[in-house]
Protein backbone atom coordinates (compact mmCIF):
# COMPACT_ATOMS: atom_id res chain seq x y z
CA UNK A 1 0.00 0.00 0.00
CA UNK A 2 2.78 2.42 0.87
CA UNK A 3 4.62 1.80 -2.39
CA UNK A 4 1.42 2.10 -4.39
CA UNK A 5 0.70 5.42 -2.64
CA UNK A 6 4.22 6.57 -3.51
CA UNK A 7 3.75 5.62 -7.16
CA UNK A 8 0.47 7.55 -7.23
CA UNK A 9 2.21 10.65 -5.87
CA UNK A 10 0.62 10.59 -2.41
CA UNK A 11 3.94 10.08 -0.64
CA UNK A 12 7.26 11.80 -1.25
CA UNK A 13 9.50 8.98 -0.02
CA UNK A 14 9.93 5.64 -1.79
CA UNK A 15 9.27 3.13 1.02
CA UNK A 16 11.01 0.33 -0.87
CA UNK A 17 14.38 1.96 -0.20
CA UNK A 18 14.30 0.74 3.39
CA UNK A 19 12.25 -2.45 3.17
CA UNK A 20 15.09 -4.95 3.17
CA UNK A 21 17.12 -3.36 5.97
CA UNK A 22 13.96 -2.46 7.86
CA UNK A 23 12.94 -6.10 8.06
CA UNK A 24 16.41 -7.10 9.29
CA UNK A 25 16.13 -4.39 11.96
CA UNK A 26 12.66 -5.64 12.93
CA UNK A 27 13.91 -9.21 13.34
CA UNK A 28 16.97 -8.11 15.34
CA UNK A 29 15.26 -5.58 17.56
CA UNK A 30 11.77 -6.94 18.02
CA UNK A 31 11.01 -10.47 16.81
CA UNK A 32 14.12 -12.30 18.04
CA UNK A 33 14.32 -10.50 21.43
CA UNK A 34 10.62 -11.26 21.97
CA UNK A 35 11.15 -14.91 21.08
CA UNK A 36 14.10 -15.05 23.52
CA UNK A 37 11.95 -13.57 26.31
CA UNK A 38 9.21 -16.10 25.59
CA UNK A 39 11.79 -18.87 25.81
CA UNK A 40 13.20 -17.50 29.08
CA UNK A 41 9.84 -17.23 30.79
CA UNK A 42 8.60 -20.53 29.37
CA UNK A 43 5.08 -19.20 28.99
CA UNK A 44 4.42 -21.45 25.99
CA UNK A 45 6.30 -24.48 27.32
CA UNK A 46 8.30 -26.43 24.76
CA UNK A 47 6.87 -24.31 21.95
CA UNK A 48 8.86 -21.30 23.17
CA UNK A 49 12.06 -22.83 21.83
CA UNK A 50 10.36 -23.34 18.47
CA UNK A 51 9.40 -19.65 18.28
CA UNK A 52 13.03 -18.59 18.66
CA UNK A 53 14.16 -21.17 16.12
CA UNK A 54 11.52 -20.02 13.60
CA UNK A 55 12.40 -16.35 14.17
CA UNK A 56 16.11 -16.88 13.54
CA UNK A 57 15.39 -19.13 10.54
CA UNK A 58 13.04 -16.53 9.05
CA UNK A 59 15.64 -13.80 9.58
CA UNK A 60 18.28 -15.89 7.81
CA UNK A 61 15.91 -16.58 4.93
CA UNK A 62 15.05 -12.88 4.64
CA UNK A 63 18.75 -12.03 4.65
CA UNK A 64 19.27 -14.40 1.70
CA UNK A 65 16.09 -13.71 -0.29
CA UNK A 66 14.80 -10.35 0.90
CA UNK A 67 16.47 -8.12 -1.65
CA UNK A 68 15.04 -10.23 -4.47
CA UNK A 69 11.60 -10.17 -2.87
CA UNK A 70 11.73 -6.38 -2.68
CA UNK A 71 12.62 -6.21 -6.39
CA UNK A 72 9.72 -8.54 -7.24
CA UNK A 73 7.26 -6.51 -5.17
CA UNK A 74 8.40 -3.26 -6.76
CA UNK A 75 7.93 -4.76 -10.23
CA UNK A 76 4.50 -6.10 -9.32
CA UNK A 77 3.24 -2.80 -7.96
CA UNK A 78 4.82 -0.81 -10.77
CA UNK A 79 2.83 -2.98 -13.18
CA UNK A 80 -0.34 -2.37 -11.15
CA UNK A 81 0.34 1.35 -11.24
CA UNK A 82 0.90 1.29 -15.01
CA UNK A 83 -2.33 -0.63 -15.54
CA UNK A 84 -4.20 1.94 -13.50
CA UNK A 85 -2.54 4.80 -15.40
CA UNK A 86 -3.45 3.19 -18.72
CA UNK A 87 -7.10 3.01 -17.76
CA UNK A 88 -7.47 -0.70 -17.18
CA UNK A 89 -10.29 -1.17 -14.74
CA UNK A 90 -10.34 -4.96 -14.75
CA UNK A 91 -7.65 -5.37 -12.11
CA UNK A 92 -9.54 -8.10 -10.20
CA UNK A 93 -10.55 -5.95 -7.25
CA UNK A 94 -7.83 -3.34 -7.66
CA UNK A 95 -10.21 -0.65 -8.88
CA UNK A 96 -10.41 0.96 -5.46
CA UNK A 97 -7.32 2.46 -3.92
CA UNK A 98 -8.77 1.50 -0.53
CA UNK A 99 -9.16 -2.19 -1.30
CA UNK A 100 -6.05 -3.36 -3.09
CA UNK A 101 -6.05 -6.99 -4.13
CA UNK A 102 -2.43 -8.05 -3.82
CA UNK A 103 -2.91 -10.87 -6.31
CA UNK A 104 -3.23 -8.35 -9.18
Amino acid sequence: EMYFAFKMGRSEKDPSEGWYKGEIWFFDNYVIPLAKKLEECGVFGVSSDEFLNYATTNRTEWEKKGEGIVVELKEKYSTMYQRRQNGFSSMRGCESERTLDYSC
